[in-house]
């Protein structure tokens, strides 16, 4: 288990912003350098402690990712390897290394990119109070975690301070403009197709997040973080069960124990115990591991092998 990094700083790189995760930045008028930190979020604020090794697990499956799905869209990824990296950020050493991508500068579009493959979160409470999910009507008797009959895409708003909220497909093609088409359909083919991949690995992605940018010759791009245990929900596949809250290996456990001690999001992150932190780690290890089946050295500290609840069916 390696020091944790809470911020990056690179002495001879222009730091364009700080987010929840990833510090951004600038190398060129073309290319950017995010920093995955150490950093954790939940109910949009970033708590007071931060994971080891966590910007790495994220790194990793990003990269993993990205290669695993490039069929699908362009993407952002330059560059991850260590001798790539701005000469500027290779000298700050050890604490960057396995943590910097090398990306693509591009506008942004303004919308999150939410595919949703099971009744969870808030679209479960959406079903609960209307029947519909981003206002779309879905079948009368879905349970909790159920599966839908095809994959949603239930886009959102990217809110500049506190919690993006749920937009129903119509207005957020109006956002997207000419672009809507192509997000909605990369959106849904990489869903389907790393939902394959990782139940063949053990593990159910019952949703997740993609971001897309335009690049300078006006076409959609991948960015950002891709699949990994912050913007997905992970759940072991042999102990699933619908009707219920599932198991997980992603931020859920920390939004539980948050919600157990009262935090809800209402004021700053608070400091985590350490008991919470390893545990934390474990599960973004161990999906790190089932999904690439690569932990790139991080064992220190955590379980020798997956419980029998997340072990990959034969």
């Amino acid at each position: 288990m390696s020091e944790p990094l809470f911020e990056s700083a690179i002495p001879g790189l222009r730091l364009l912003a700080r987010g929840k995760v990833r510090d951004v930045w600038e190398i060129d008028e073309r290319r950017l350098l995010f920093v995955a930190t150490d950093r954790i979020s939940a109910f949009d604020r970033v708590m007071q402690t931060p994971i080891p090794d966590k910007g790495r697990i994220l790194t990793a499956l990003t990269v993993f990712w990205l290669r695993q799905l490039s069929d699908v869209c362009p993407h952002h990824l330059l560059a991850s390897d260590w001798e790539a990296l701005p000469a500027a950020a290779r000298a700050v050493g050890e604490a960057l290394r396995g943590r910097c991508l090398v990306v693509q500068r591009l506008r942004m579009l303004p919308v999150e990119s939410i595919v949703r493959g099971y009744l969870a979160g808030s679209a479960w409470q959406e079903y609960r109070r209307s029947g519909t999910v981003c206002g779309i009507p879905l079948p009368a008797g879905l349970r909790e975690s159920e599966r839908l009959p095809e994959p949603l895409w239930t886009p959102s708003t990217k809110a500049a301070a506190g919690h993006d909220e749920n937009l129903p497909p119509a207005q957020a093609r109006r956002l997207l403009g000419a672009h809507a088409a192509l997000v909605e359909r990369y959106s849904c083919e990489l869903y389907r197709r790393a939902h394959a991949h990782a139940l063949r690995c053990g593990i159910i992605i019952a949703d997740t997040k993609f971001e897309f940018g335009v690049d300078e010759r006006g076409e959609v791009v991948l960015a950002d973080e891709v699949l990994t245990p912050d913007s997905s929900r992970f759940w072991p596949a042999d102990a699933y069960q619908p009707g219920r809250a599932q198991e997980s290996f992603d931020k859920q456990y920390l939004r539980d124990w948050l919600r157990g001690v009262g935090f809800a999001g209402d004021g700053p992150g608070i400091a985590l115990p350490a008991e919470v932190v390893q545990r934390t780690r474990e599960k973004y290890l161990l999906a790190c591991r089932l999904l690439s089946g690569d932990d790139s050295g991080w064992s220190a500290g955590a379980p020798a092998s997956p419980p029998a609840a997340a072990r990959p069916a034969d």
